[in-house]
Formats: structure tokens, C-alpha cells, sequence
């Protein structure tokens, strides 16, 4: 290969001659690593509480509302992130999710700080793969509330909270009380505009560390 004219910079010098370890030096983050960038609050038992459960549960919802899919994201980030030792498949990760109370078949196990903050840092990391979209919507909603237009003006946003609220009814427990506080459209499209905020929230600098705090807000003294 003859060499590159003199005129081209040490940018492009490097992308035709690549230096082969160049990737080596920037590793992704190791699971340990990770995890240990969420510190463990003061709670009972080191055990997470029930709102914060319930909290991560219905993140995960607003996720799979937004994008088709979502589901099988949420392994391959698993995957990606080295969070196997914590999730291990498909059954591992419903049983996390169903330590949420309101669902129709919720599990009595605990949920550990540890299964936590895997959960946490999948959420985190899938909003950021989905920020342009949480914004417009976000945008889109604030625009038709000043023309005082209802969401299923736009085709977008209205998919998403009809997405959320058949998640949300096919999944949580009629008879529970917390459940029964969002028996109309008009409450659960609330609570999914809420969660849209709170993942957009979760996307800047240092987003997964105050999503973890913001868990436990109330619950640690």
C-alpha cells in the first residue's frame, strides 16, 4: 500500500493505518464496574423496597411500549452490559419483574440491591438508545397541550400510551389497590407520560446513579 499523501492529517493517517490493539485500550465496562457506580442505600435486609420495584417494573413497561420488541432488547443488552451472572435468561428476568406487587402473577421473593441495580442499568441504557424519540414525544405532548388537543392527534404518541395501557392491563393485577388507581385511560396515559419523563431524566450524565437514588427517595433515612 503506498503511503498517504502529505496533505492528509494524523485523522486520516489513523483510519487507513489502524493501530490493531486500538480497541483493547477502551474495553467496555466490566460488570463489577457497573454495578459498583450505584452505591447501597441503608434499607432493611439490603432488600428492594416495594416502590421501587414497582418503579423499575413499570420503566421496563414504558420501554416496551416505546419500542416493538423491547422484550428481546432488554436480553441482548444483558449481553452487552455482562449482566449474565445476575440475569441468566428469559425466565430470570420475568421472575425479577414480577417482585412487583401489582402484577397478576407477582413473585414473594425478594428483589436484591444487586438484581436491582442490573435492572437499573438495563433501563438506563436502552433510554439513551431511545432519547430522540422520548423527546419528541415529549415535545409533541406539550405542543398539543397549548393547542389543547388531545394525544391521539398524533399517530406516534398515541400508539405509545395504547401500547402502555394494554401492557399495563394485561399484566398488573385488577384487584390491587395500587392497580385500581389507574382503572381509566385518562390515569394510565398520565402515568405513561410520567415514565417518559423519568426515562429521559435517567439519559444524561451521571442518569443511571440518579434514577437509583430517586428509587429509594422516602425509603432510606
Amino acid at each position: 500500500m503506498e503511503p498517504p499523501p502529505a496533505s492528509h492529517n494524523s485523522a486520516t493517517i489513523l483510519l487507513i493505518f489502524p493501530v490493531r490493539d486500538m480497541q483493547a485500550t477502551q474495553p467496555p465496562a466490566p460488570q463489577s464496574m457497573l454495578l459498583e457506580t450505584l452505591p447501597n442505600p441503608k434499607v432493611p435486609d439490603g432488600i428492594c423496597p416495594r416502590r421501587a420495584r414497582q418503579q423499575i417494573d413499570f420503566l421496563l413497561l414504558a420501554i416496551e411500549a416505546l419500542e416493538l420488541g423491547g422484550s428481546e432488547a432488554f436480553l441482548n443488552d444483558v449481553k452487552e452490559l455482562g449482566l449474565q451472572d445476575i440475569i441468566q435468561n428469559r425466565v430470570t428476568l420475568w421472575r425479577l419483574r414480577a417482585t412487583n406487587s401489582l402484577r397478576r402473577n407477582s413473585q414473594r421473593r425478594p428483589l436484591s440491591l444487586l438484581e436491582a441495580k442490573a435492572l437499573v442499568i438495563i433501563i438506563c441504557h436502552r433510554a439513551r438508545r431511545l432519547t430522540v424519540l422520548t423527546r419528541q414525544l415529549l415535545m409533541v405532548y406539550d405542543q398539543l397541550l397549548e393547542k389543547h388537543l388531545s394525544p391521539s392527534h398524533h399517530l406516534r404518541l398515541s400508539s405509545y400510551l395504547e401500547r402502555f395501557r394494554a401492557h399495563f392491563r394485561s399484566r398488573m393485577n385488577p384487584k390491587r389497590a395500587g392497580v385500581i388507581a389507574y382503572s381509566t385511560n385518562e390515569s394510565l396515559d398520565e402515568l405513561a407520560l410520567m415514565l417518559l419523563s423519568q426515562l429521559l431524566f435517567c439519559t444524561g450524565t451521571a442518569g443511571t446513579q440518579r434514577l437509583w437514588s430517586s428509587l429509594f427517595d422516602g425509603d432510606v433515612e
